[in-house]
C-alpha cells in the first residue's frame, strides 16, 4: 500500500466526496419538492386524457399519496446524507474498526483470525446500517402504505420476513464475502478478476435459487387455477416463442393491495408469477396484454442486456476497488485511518460499498432514460402480440389501483422514472394502433 500521508487535512477526495454526497441531497430533495407542487397543483383535476376512465377521487388519492410519499422521502434522503457522513468523515467506519481491532487484541493475527476480523467488519456495518433503516420503513409500511389502503402486513409479518431475510443474508453473503476477501488477500493484484468470476456465477446461481427455493419462504405459490386463462397464455407464449416450467398465483395480497406480475428464474427455471391482486384487478385479455409486454423485456433481450451491464459495472467497480485498496489516501481522505499490521482489504471493502452510491447517483438519469425506452418497446411488442386497447385499459387500471399518479413533474421523470408516464405509454399504443389500422399506408 502507498503510505505517503494526505497533504492536507481536508483532502481533495474529502472534498469532492462531500460534494457528491450533498449535490446528491440536494438534487433529489429538490425533485421531491418539485413533484409534490407538480401533483398537488393538478389535483383538482383529472388529466383530459383520463377524464372518461379515472374518477377524480382516485385521481385525488393518487396525488395526495405521491406527495406523502415523498415527504417521507425527504427524510429519508436526509437521514442517508448524515448516515453516509457519519460512517465516513466523521470517523463513524474508523471507530468501528478500532473497536473490533481491541476487541479481538491480536497483535499478529493468524490468517484465520484475520479473515474473521475482516468478515465481521463488513456484516457489522451492514446489520448496523439495517437497524438505523427499520424506524423509516416502519413508516413506510404502517404510515404512508397503511393511511392509503396499501398495506397488509402486520407487525408480526414484518419482523418475520426481517428476521427470515436476515438469516439468510447471513447464511449466503457470509461465504461470499469470506471468499472475495480470501481472494483480496491471496490471489495477487489480479484478484478482482478471480473475484469477478465468483459474483458472476453467484449472480447467475441466485437466479435459479431464489425462485426455486428462497421466494416460497416469504409467499405461498399455487398453480394458476383458471384453465381459460393458462389455455390462453399459454397460446402467447407459443406464438412469442417462449417457454416457461410453472404459471404460478402469488398470495400478494397477504402483504400489500399493490398488484403486479413478473418472470423470473434461468433456464428451465424460468417461472410467470401473477399477484392474486392482479388477477383480481384485470381481464382476461387485459392479463393477457400485460402478460405480452414482459414478453416483450425477453423478446428484446432487456433482461441479459440489463445482466450484462450489471456484470460489467460489477466488473469495473472491483477493478476501481484494486486500485483504491492500494492507496493511503483513499482511506484518509474519507474518514478512515488504514491499520499497519491487521490487513485493509475488509476496511477497503466496507468504505468502498459507502463511497460508491454517491458517484452512481450521477448516472441515475441516463439509467432511468434507458430503462424507459425498454418499457417503450416491450409495449410496442406487447400490441404487436396482443390488444393494444387491452393494454392501454390495464395500464389505466393499474395505475388507478396503485395510486400512480397521472401528472408527475417532468423533471422527475427524466431523472428518476424507470417507467413512462401514463400519459406517454397511452399516447405512444394509440399512435401503434393508427399505424396498424387496415388501410394505413
Amino acid at each position: 500500500m502507498d503510505v505517503n500521508p494526505v497533504p492536507d487535512s481536508l483532502s481533495l477526495l474529502t472534498w469532492a466526496f462531500a460534494g457528491l454526497v450533498a449535490v446528491q441531497a440536494l438534487v433529489r430533495l429538490v425533485l421531491l419538492v418539485r413533484q409534490v407542487r407538480h401533483v398537488q397543483g393538478h389535483r383538482a383535476q383529472v388529466p383530459p386524457a383520463f377524464a372518461q376512465r379515472v374518477s377524480l377521487a382516485d385521481h385525488q388519492k393518487a396525488a395526495d399519496y405521491s406527495s406523502a410519499k415523498a415527504q417521507l422521502e425527504g427524510a429519508v434522503v436526509l437521514v442517508e446524507a448524515a448516515v453516509l457522513l457519519a460512517w465516513t468523515l466523521l470517523g463513524g467506519l474508523d471507530a468501528l474498526n478500532h473497536a473490533l481491532r481491541a476487541w479481538i487484541h491480536d497483535p499478529a493475527p493468524s490468517p484465520a483470525s484475520a479473515l474473521a476480523y475482516q468478515v465481521a467488519l463488513v456484516l457489522c456495518l451492514s446489520l448496523i446500517s439495517g437497524l438505523v433503516d427499520i424506524p423509516l420503513d416502519l413508516l413506510r409500511h404502517f404510515g404512508v402504505e397503511q393511511r392509503f389502503g396499501f398495506n397488509r402486513m402486520t407487525l408480526k409479518d414484518y419482523a418475520t420476513d426481517a428476521l427470515k431475510g436476515g438469516v439468510l443474508s447471513l447464511l449466503l453473503m457470509t461465504p461470499l464475502l469470506a471468499a472475495v476477501l480470501w481472494l483480496m488477500g491471496q490471489a495477487g493484484e489480479a484478484w478482482w478478476l478471480w473475484a469477478f468470476a465468483l459474483l458472476a456465477a453467484f449472480q447467475l446461481l441466485m437466479m435459479v435459487v431464489v425462485p426455486t427455493w428462497i421466494a416460497p419462504l416469504f409467499n405461498r405459490f399455487s398453480p394458476l387455477a383458471d384453465p381459460a386463462l393458462e389455455a390462453r397464455v399459454r397460446q402467447l407464449m407459443q406464438r412469442c416463442g417462449f417457454s416457461a416450467k410453472d404459471l404460478l398465483v402469488m398470495d400478494g395480497s397477504r402483504r400489500s393491495a399493490h398488484a403486479n406480475a413478473y418472470f423470473t428464474g434461468l433456464g428451465r427455471a424460468k417461472r410467470v408469477v401473477f399477484f392474486d391482486t392482479l388477477l383480481k384487478a384485470l381481464s382476461p385479455q387485459e392479463l393477457e396484454a400485460v402478460l405480452a409486454h414482459e414478453l416483450g423485456h425477453f423478446r428484446h433481450r432487456h433482461v441479459a442486456q440489463r445482466l450484462v451491464l450489471l456484470l460489467a459495472l460489477s466488473l469495473l467497480g472491483l477493478a476501481l476497488l484494486g486500485a483504491a485498496s492500494q492507496w493511503s489516501g483513499f482511506y484518509l481522505g474519507l474518514g478512515v485511518q488504514p491499520n499497519l499490521i491487521a490487513p485493509n482489504d475488509g476496511l477497503a471493502l466496507a468504505l468502498f460499498a459507502l463511497a460508491l452510491p454517491p458517484a452512481l447517483f450521477l448516472l441515475s438519469p441516463l439509467a432511468a432514460w434507458w430503462s424507459r425506452q425498454q418499457e417503450f418497446e416491450a409495449d410496442a411488442f406487447a400490441a404487436s402480440q396482443a390488444d393494444a386497447p387491452a393494454l392501454a385499459s390495464a395500464l389505466v387500471k393499474l395505475y388507478t389501483d396503485n395510486a400512480a399518479t397521472l401528472t408527475p413533474d417532468p423533471w422527475v421523470v427524466r431523472f428518476q422514472y424507470s417507467h413512462p408516464p401514463a400519459l406517454q405509454r397511452l399516447q405512444a399504443l394509440g399512435q401503434l394502433q393508427a399505424a396498424n389500422a387496415p388501410g394505413t399506408p
